[in-house]
């Protein structure tokens, strides 16, 4: 069968243990069966469908929604015992089944209820639905894996029967028993059954004083279990029964394996989409333990995996801790060929190495990889990995021969598709040669398109990355202080072993430390504690630019709030401007309506300089109003171009008006019987263009006056009060020059001022000889009907 890789990878990257971790997470028989043979997919549209099911899953987990799989069996051994015709299926293996087709029932009528365009969904609706064969079995097959009496009326009948012989039996056994003159003759009061017939307990010493024939006796002789003569007819029929019995249980089991038999192809093709509906839910519970993600894949050959921490590194007795691994960042972008990795011993150099190969056999297998969601990672195709010792005593082979031949099998087969995982390459042998075996290695690996990451202590091999421009370093964090490894890679500069250091760090004695470094060399000595000097710069810098971006983001979110606080102030003012604003109109309006009554109502004429006086006083509380008035919006264009007679718009006032002259930039214009001169920019001119109805007699212009059918009705909705006073009053005059005795004023309900408005109004009015509301069904108080004088 074809593999990513073989089975030695999967054992060195440690996934049999994933697995199993997996299947503790499943349900079923199946399921768990599924999750233990799993290995990774090798087309990516599969890999696709299984993370888009698992994706599904941890949603419907994250819902609390989950189907229940448990109680399913695995069919497929006894399936195969069942093939050939007259074959029996034991009762407890038909309660598997019946219980098996319960589960898949229920599996079934769960995702009927769920979103149908779900890829598990789809699954679910393969299965078959069962029905007979589950109906049939749960009424012959008990809980307890009895053949029940209702399997066939055969049956049941037998049974009653047998029930009331052996009842009878008994019966007259216990007389025999209690009889005064046959008590004394047993052993003890006790009904028992010996070769499968009702006996007695006789005692030996009364052997011939009862008539009957012996089974059996104790192993002592002091008793012999008697079949007295009055049950033996009972007997013999209880045992011819008994064989019915038999032979119909017989013919009921061949019934239901034939059964089975028939619908054994379904009952295959339901066990394995049950079992994978139960994987991707297991699939799910791991991504929930360790906070998984689905990774982007990417065509180009990129690896991207940020916050990465190695799941079985979290696990701790069967659960899942984060704080057990550190996170890491995987980062190989697409120019970069290889990666060497270099640092001190335990510094998590090979974590890092096992950490990319199995996040790619997990993506591979469909399952979500504890990183952060914007990592990235390309499926590659093949995955060779050389991890651990290679030697074989059985073979003849040394560590560095064995790694050899690993490395022969690789250069053999790496392609553009290829990743290579090499720990601790150049090692077993001379350093200098060994070094310069993986340099060629990694030339060649480069020349064949293959992607390849590497841990190494070899100076050699971290100057050789840091001269190619394809390859590069990273060193494994180490802390200055504690002189403890902080597992997290650091890319661009190799990494110093630390070799005296973490001796030091493991209690070696001091002087042979000291030695040691006498040993190294000053140059030597210099060079690593360079390495750890750039390195501790490096992670410095990185402190800072992480502050830094912090920094820089909480300041553009104090910004943001203060605008949102400052648009907020402001559309609080124009709230309280506006709500003024209408307050003040609605008084001014009032005002004058209570003036006009008063006017009216006074005994004497008012003067006119009076008059003025009010007139003066209500425009100026006007004209201070107008700053805090909203302004219209403007709905057509400045005009450049007027002509005499053309109708256009006086913006400020909302109202339509005839053009009578034109004086340079300002126009006169006739509204409502009144003229009145605007600028241009105060008018707007309609599209098309309006003019009032004109006509030429006799080389004159003269305006026809076209007489208008006035309309019995007025609305005012939406008109402030002053407005609607006026345009009430002009409705009045023209219904009286009409000649109308009846009108409608529609003015809403709202809060009820226009109403109050309107109805003072007509109140004052002489020509208005009565008002009321309109009835409920032409609009009620929103309307008032007034009856006008001819």
């Amino acid at each position: 069968m074809k593999m990513i890789c073989n089975e030695a990878s999967l054992r060195r990257l440690e996934y049999p243990r994933l697995r199993h971790l997996l299947s503790g997470q499943t349900q079923s028989e199946p399921g768990y069966l599924f999750a233990e043979r799993m290995l990774p997919l090798l087309q990516q549209d599969q890999i696709e469908k299984a993370l888009t099911e698992v994706d599904e899953a941890v949603q419907w987990l994250h819902d609390g929604q989950a189907p229940s799989l448990g109680g399913c069996w695995d069919l497929l051994d006894l399936l195969k015992s069942v093939r050939a015709e007259g074959s029996l299926i034991a009762v407890e293996d038909l309660l598997k089944i019946s219980q098996t087709l319960r589960v898949m029932e229920d599996c079934q009528r769960w995702f009927k209820m769920q979103n149908r365009d779900a890829s598990l969904s789809q699954v679910a609706s393969g299965m078959t639905s069962l029905l007979e064969l589950q109906k049939r079995l749960h009424g012959a097959i008990g809980s307890r894996g009895e053949l029940l009496d209702s399997a066939s009326f055969e049956l049941g009948d037998l049974r009653y029967q047998i029930r009331q012989l052996r009842s009878r039996i008994k019966q007259q056994l216990d007389q025999l028993l209690t009889a005064d003159h046959s008590s004394s003759l047993f052993q003890e009061r006790l009904i028992t059954i010996r070769n499968n017939r009702y006996v007695v307990p006789l005692r030996s010493d009364c052997r011939g004083q009862l008539k009957g024939f012996v089974q059996d006796e104790s192993a002592s002789g002091q008793t012999l279990y008697l079949e007295p003569s009055q049950v033996l007819e009972g007997n013999n029929r209880l045992q011819q029964l008994s064989r019915e019995e038999q032979r119909e249980e017989q013919r009921i089991l061949l019934e239901l394996a034939a059964l089975v038999r028939q619908n054994s192809d379904s009952l295959r093709n339901n066990q394995g989409l049950l079992g994978q509906i139960d994987l991707r839910f297991a699939a799910a519970r791991l991504s929930r333990s360790y906070h998984g993600c689905r990774p982007e894949l990417v065509a180009d050959s990129i690896v991207e995996l940020k916050q990465a921490r190695h799941p079985l590194l979290m696990e701790v007795d069967g659960r899942f801790d984060l704080s057990a691994a550190v996170e890491i960042d995987v980062l190989l972008d697409k120019s970069c060929q290889a990666l060497v990795i270099s640092g001190p011993n335990t510094g998590g150099k090979s974590v890092a190495l096992k950490t990319l190969g199995l996040f790619l056999l997990m993506v591979r297998s469909g399952l979500h990889v504890p990183c952060h969601p914007d990592s990235q990672l390309h499926l590659y195709q093949h995955l060779h990995v050389d991890i651990g010792d290679e030697q074989s005593i059985a073979h003849n082979l040394s560590t560095f021969s064995g790694h050899l031949l690993k490395v022969k099998e690789i250069l053999d087969q790496a392609d553009a598709e290829t990743l290579v995982l090499l720990d601790e390459a150049g090692t077993g042998t001379d350093p200098a040669e060994g070094a310069a075996l993986v340099q060629a290695v990694l030339d060649q690996l480069c020349q064949q398109g293959a992607k390849t990451v590497l841990t190494t202590h070899l100076g050699q091999l971290k100057h050789f990355a840091h001269g190619e421009a394809a390859i590069e370093n990273a060193a494994v964090e180490f802390d200055p202080e504690t002189l403890v490894p902080t597992y997290r890679l650091r890319y661009g500069i190799p990494g110093a072993s630390s070799a005296l250091t973490t001796a030091s760090r493991l209690g070696l004695p001091k002087p042979v430390i000291q030695r040691a470094i006498q040993y190294l060399g000053e140059e030597e000595h210099e060079h690593t504690a360079l390495l750890t000097k750039l390195n501790n710069r490096q992670l410095e810098l990185e402190q800072e630019l992480v502050l830094a971006k912090q920094s820089r983001l909480e300041a553009a979110a104090a910004q943001q709030l203060r605008k949102q606080q400052l648009q907020q102030l402001k559309d609080k003012k124009q709230e309280i401007i506006a709500r003024a604003t209408r307050q003040a109109d609605d008084l001014i309006a009032a005002t004058e309506l209570r003036l006009k009554k008063l006017r009216k109502g006074s005994p004497g004429p008012v003067s006119p300089g009076q008059a003025i006086d009010e007139r003066q006083q209500l425009a100026g509380a006007r004209e201070e109003l107008t700053p805090f008035k909203p302004k219209r919006k403007r709905t057509g264009t400045i005009p450049f171009k007027l002509d005499v007679g053309e109708v256009v718009r006086i913006s400020a006032l909302g109202v339509e008006a005839q053009v009578e002259k034109l004086h340079g930039t300002a126009v006169e214009l006739l509204v409502g019987g009144k003229r009145v001169r605007q600028p241009l920019d105060a008018l707007e001119q309609f599209e098309p263009r309006r003019f009032v109805n004109v006509s030429s007699s006799g080389g004159q212009i003269t305006r026809k006056v076209v007489e208008r059918h006035l309309q019995p009705q007025i609305k005012l909705i939406g008109q402030r009060a002053d407005e609607a006073l006026v345009m009430l009053e002009r409705f009045v005059d023209d219904a009286l020059l009409h000649n109308l005795q009846q009108v409608e004023i529609i003015h809403g309900s709202g809060e009820g001022i226009l109403r109050r408005v309107v109805r003072e109004y007509l109140a004052q009015e002489k020509c208005v000889t009565a008002f009321y509301a309109a009835p409920i069904n032409q609009g009620g108080n929103n309307i008032t009907i007034a009856e006008l004088r001819n």
